[in-house]
């Protein structure tokens, strides 16, 4: 066989469709291809977004079964940015082949997405979301009984030195300058303003007096790390039982966990009635954070017993000038907190909820955002994690939840058969030691120290000694 050289040949004219690669596709998305084929996935989307496009107008759109398909391709990827998600699918045959993509067609560009983002409406995606969770209570895996609630931050698409002032529009150089001359410097330059700002005592950046020029929705928050960032605030209602997130919404970061309780946990409700599923839910479980006695009373008026502990505080709780119905509440959910279920619900919440967010935050690598508001962040994150819920009814059916899953497969395989071939020798060998304890004569005559053995043939003779 000759030598191939790389480079140097000339390109055909025409190529044979048959003598173009093709790939064997890969098992995850073949077998999520086909449960949304059954499901009818592609008619529904693309019945809920025909309002949005013209009637028999222009060229036709990139079809919305392809655009939710590549933004799940981001989670199961593990690609942030659109980019990113366009590259990958451009690249592989294997996934070209799960958005149904011809040999001669191409993949929706980065700036195609933003187009159809921006022309969907935020009720479109969460329709998409509610139609996950009617294949998910088909297949018999999502209950809704008890729910859990929590939330985290996510880094907005926005950095803090761009903040400006709400009132005079002054950037944070031009501020810290302007009170310098205040201080008495005459023409400051950039390092006597710095020099002067690391002096002052009161450094503390108020949302009420800044804003983010880039995202003015973004909002000037402590993250996790402890550091201080323009963030949103992301809050999952998850089904207990199957881990199935019911709601995922999208707050300003300044927002507490007091304020959004109930809008979540009746968002998780709106969510099972558009997928058409008789709302369940009896109990709410949840973190200290979320102990305001407002909205334990709006709980315990739809019928949802909550499992919120309290709060501690300097002084003792009074009731004065406020109704009756929130210190019933407050106290009924005392007593069930204490009890042993109360307990280990929420050993549970603080299980399932914190793997839900390692699945979209870091996983789906959602934990910073590159869209920029409220509205665009919610549409990208509800699509997270609706894939996200694909991943459990992958799981549940197949065994298999994401495509790199099976990345390693064979070495496992070789592993444990190997595992099982040493198992099976060391068995065989202590069943052929134990067979020739009974078959060997040296056995028959040993000492009580078990040190020394006698046989017929070595015993002395009596005339020898």
């Amino acid at each position: 066989m000759a030598l191939g050289r790389r480079g140097g040949r000339d390109e055909e004219m025409w190529v044979a469709t048959t003598r173009l690669p093709k790939s064997p596709g890969h098992p995850f998305y073949e077998r999520l291809n086909r449960v949304l084929g059954e499901a009818e996935f592609d008619r529904f989307v693309e019945e809920r977004c025909e309002p949005y496009y013209a009637s028999g107008q222009g060229r036709p759109s990139i079809p919305p079964g392809v655009y939710f398909r590549m933004m799940m391709v981001g989670y199961f990827e593990g690609i942030d940015s659109q980019r990113g998600i366009a590259w990958r699918c451009s690249d592989s045959l294997a996934l070209r082949e799960f958005l149904g993509l011809g040999l001669t067609e191409r993949v929706a560009d980065h700036s195609s997405l933003t187009v159809i983002r921006k022309r969907l409406a935020l009720s479109v995606h969460e329709e998409a979301f509610a139609f996950v969770l009617k294949v998910l209570r088909e297949k018999g895996i999502l209950r809704g009984k008890t729910v859990g609630i929590d939330a985290t931050t996510l880094e907005a698409n926005a950095a803090m030195k761009t903040i400006v002032r709400r009132d005079t529009g002054e950037s944070w150089a031009k501020y810290i300058r302007r009170l310098a001359e205040e201080e008495g410097v005459e023409d400051p330059s950039d390092e006597d303003a710095r020099r002067m700002d690391r002096r002052r005592d009161s450094k503390k950046v108020s949302n009420e007096d800044w804003e983010s020029k880039s995202d003015p929705e973004a909002r000037i928050t402590k993250m996790k790390n402890g550091t201080t960032r323009l963030a949103y605030k992301a809050e999952h209602v998850i089904d207990l039982e199957s881990e199935v997130i019911l709601a995922a919404t999208i707050h300003p970061g300044t927002r507490s966990d007091g304020e959004t309780f109930f809008e979540s946990v009746s968002r998780s409700q709106e969510m099972m009635v558009r997928a058409g599923i008789v709302p369940e839910t009896e109990e709410v479980v949840a973190d200290k954070g979320y102990s305001k006695a407002e909205a334990l009373a709006e709980c315990a008026e739809w019928g949802l017993r909550t499992y919120v502990p309290e709060r501690k505080e300097r002084q003792k709780r009074r009731w004065v000038r406020k109704p009756a119905e929130w210190k019933r509440a407050f106290h009924a959910n005392r007593r069930r907190v204490r009890r042993s279920k109360g307990r280990r619900l929420q050993r549970l919440r603080s299980e399932r909820n914190e793997r839900s967010f390692a699945h979209v935050c870091g996983t789906g690598r959602q934990r910073r955002t590159y869209l920029r508001g409220r509205e665009n962040v919610e549409k990208r994150y509800l699509i997270t994690a609706a894939a996200r819920n694909l991943g459990l009814l992958m799981r549940h059916l197949f065994g298999i939840g994401s495509p790199r899953s099976l990345q390693g497969l064979s070495r496992a395989v070789i592993g444990v058969a190997f595992a099982l071939l040493y198992a099976i020798w060391r068995s065989l060998e202590a069943i052929t030691d134990r067979l020739a304890s009974f078959t060997t004569p040296e056995r028959h005559f040993v000492s009580a120290n078990h040190q020394l053995s006698i046989t017929p043939k070595t015993m002395p003779s009596s005339t020898g000694c």
